[in-house]
């Protein structure tokens, strides 16, 4: 390898893509070109990154296989930095598998981190964690350090462990600030803002006050009974009962908690459930029918009992409570969730984000983007979605992975 080529390489390591350009721009060479399209990726033109690193890949050929595993690695970096979700971020496996044995172990880990990243963005951590695991942080560069432990502090956050989360954040400012890449540093201080700007509203006994992070992590293990409006799902401790598939069941069951006390009139509740604007003999008895089913329900934490004018919630054990709202009502607020990272998704790696078909998230887009909450830019296949992130709040509860027990 030249001096050019070992020059243009160490700058893009210190996050210099200009640097590297400057010595490379001209050349049309394999080396060349996989360097200038990881520089364009660093700089943000995308498209033009993906397509140096496919002549570079189609250069060195097939006696190159570290290098082309190299190129496959910076490719899926960058298929997940425009949330192309099953694209290039498949070929993973077989690039870390030629980096292994070819002993390259910096990019081989490099590569086991993107595929956490990967795992991360779609919520299932287990695995992400159990990816990340087979890495000793270690032995990595700072560049590489701090982005494993911003790996490793984003599936805390997920968990709502907010103080392996701080312990991870605070390992990877160290090692960005070894590091002393400028872009690292803004993104290790943008994930440690998700710590202290409110992330859910509790509402109790008539008022409503902003929790972070830790709050909400804190009311989780009290004995609270809690309706979590971000997860749909009704907890008390470790017993987690999920209504995400019932929507009537869990409207009734919030309603009921946010007068807790008290008890719900029959013509709010039917509002609530049902949008029922009159009511009937019929609108009252499938009413009858729901609670039925929510009493069914709940049982192992909360009776639901009939008053004269409506129904009331009498928790067994708990002595609170408590509805956890989303910080700002949206009706597509886990889409919105997504795009607030401030990156370009697709509706179809939305979908398989949000474990939901594409056409229901088209359908959200579709409503979004006719309030002016969203944008779209391109045509077909090439379409993409963004917003600009909701100031002052963190979405953390509203993406997905497994519940906080877990």
């Amino acid at each position: 390898m030249d001096s050019l080529i070992t020059a243009a390489g160490r700058a893009l390591a210190a996050g210099d893509p200009l640097g590297a350009l400057n010595r490379v721009a001209l050349r049309d060479d394999a080396p060349a070109l996989a360097l200038r399209g990881i520089a364009m990726a660093q700089l943000g033109d995308l498209e033009r990154a993906k397509l140096l690193l496919r002549k570079a890949a189609r250069r060195f050929g097939t006696k190159e296989a570290v290098a082309r595993a190299r190129c496959v690695v910076a490719k899926a970096e960058i298929a997940l930095a425009s949330r192309d979700l099953g694209g290039a971020v498949k070929s993973l496996a077989a690039a870390r598998a030629t980096l292994e044995a070819h002993g390259d172990r910096i990019n081989a880990a490099h590569a086991r981190d993107l595929t956490a990243r990967h795992l991360l963005l779609i919520g299932r951590l287990d695995q992400a964690e159990t990816m990340l695991g087979k890495t000793d942080p270690a032995s990595l560069p700072p560049a590489s350090r701090a982005i494993h432990a911003l790996i490793l502090a984003g599936i805390a956050l997920r968990r709502l462990r907010t103080d392996a989360a701080r312990a991870a954040l605070g390992e990877a400012a160290l090692a960005a600030r070894e590091a002393r890449i400028p872009a690292l540093l803004a993104e290790v201080e943008t994930a440690a803002q998700l710590l202290m700007t409110p992330a859910a509203r509790l509402i109790a006994r008539g008022t409503e006050r902003l929790l972070r992070l830790e709050d909400v992590e804190t009311l989780f293990a009290s004995k609270a009974l809690v309706i979590d409006a971000c997860r749909y799902i009704v907890r008390q401790g470790n017993t987690i009962i999920s209504l995400a598939s019932r929507p009537v069941l869990f409207a009734l069951a919030r309603a009921l908690a946010e007068a807790w006390p008290d008890d719900v009139a029959r013509d709010v509740l039917l509002a609530r459930g049902f949008g029922a604007k009159f009511t009937d003999d019929s609108h009252r008895a499938r009413l009858r029918v729901e609670m039925g089913r929510l009493r069914a329900t709940l049982r192992r934490i909360a009776r639901v009992s009939a008053t004269p004018r409506g129904f009331v919630l009498r928790p067994l054990r708990a002595k609170q409570v408590v509805v956890l709202a989303r910080p700002v009502d949206e009706e597509h607020a886990a889409v919105l969730a997504f795009l607030a990272d401030g990156e370009s998704w697709s509706s179809s790696a939305l979908a398989l984000a949000l474990g939901v078909s594409q056409r229901s998230v088209q359908r959200a887009l579709d409503a979004l983007a006719s309030a002016g909450k969203v944008q779209s830019f391109g045509r077909g296949r090439s379409r993409r979605w963004l917003t600009p992130p909701v100031p002052g709040f963190t979405t953390t509860l509203l993406l997905p992975g497994p519940l906080p027990s877990d």
